[in-house]
C-alpha cells in the first residue's frame, strides 16, 4: 500500500516566492520598494484614486492595468456615496493583506484552504474628525479582525497560520507601528 500526499492548490506560487525571497537575500537594494497612488478630487468628497507604476527590483515598474479606486463619504455625512470611506479602504487594505498572507503560508505548510473569511470592524468616535471632542482620537480606538477558516487543519494549525500572516503583513505593521507621513503643497 503506498501513501499518496494530496496535492495542495491554494493558488499561490510558494517556489517563486520562496525564489524570490532567496534573491532578495542576496541582493537587498533590489527588495527596496517604493508603491504609488495619486488620488485626484473629483467633486465634495469623492476622489479617485489612481495605482499603476512602481519602483522595485532595481528598477522602475508598470502594470498592464490602472487600478482605480473610489472613496466617498455616505449620504448621512451629506455627501453622495460614490466610493468606501478611505477609513473602509484602510480595513480593506488590512483584511486583503492578512487574507493573502493566510493562503500563502498555508500552501507553504501543506494545508488546503475551501474557504478564508476576515470580518473586520474599526471602531471610531467621529466627535474627533468633527471637531466636537479634542480628546478624541481622529482615528480607529480598535480595529477587530475575525477569520472563519474552512481547511484541512486542525484549530491550531489555523490559529498558527493567522498569527504567521500578522507577523508578515505590510499593512498590519503599517497599521500598528508609527509611520512617518510627510505632507507638502507645491
Amino acid at each position: 500500500m503506498t501513501n499518496v500526499t494530496p496535492t495542495v492548490d491554494n493558488g499561490v506560487n510558494v517556489e517563486a516566492l520562496v525564489g524570490a525571497r532567496e534573491a532578495l537575500t542576496e541582493m537587498p537594494a533590489a527588495a527596496q520598494f517604493t508603491w504609488r497612488a495619486t488620488c485626484n478630487w473629483v467633486n465634495g468628497t469623492h476622489s479617485q484614486t489612481s495605482i499603476n507604476g512602481f519602483f522595485g527590483l532595481g528598477e522602475e515598474q508598470s502594470r498592464e492595468t490602472t487600478f482605480t479606486i473610489d472613496a466617498d463619504h455616505p449620504e448621512v455625512f451629506a455627501s453622495e456615496d460614490k466610493g468606501a470611506t478611505p477609513v473602509e479602504l484602510v480595513l480593506t487594505g488590512l483584511a486583503s493583506c492578512l487574507t493573502a498572507g493566510v493562503a500563502s503560508v498555508a500552501q507553504y505548510r501543506g494545508i488546503q484552504l475551501r474557504s478564508v473569511k476576515a470580518i473586520l470592524e474599526g471602531e471610531m468616535d467621529l466627535q474627533g474628525i468633527l471637531g466636537i471632542e479634542s480628546d478624541a482620537r481622529n482615528g480607529f480606538d480598535a480595529i477587530r479582525v475575525t477569520f472563519e477558516i474552512d481547511a484541512d487543519a486542525s484549530e491550531e494549525d489555523l490559529k498558527a497560520l493567522v498569527a504567521q500572516s500578522q507577523k508578515r503583513s505590510a499593512v498590519f505593521d503599517i497599521i500598528t507601528n508609527p509611520t512617518n507621513v510627510f505632507v507638502e503643497v507645491k
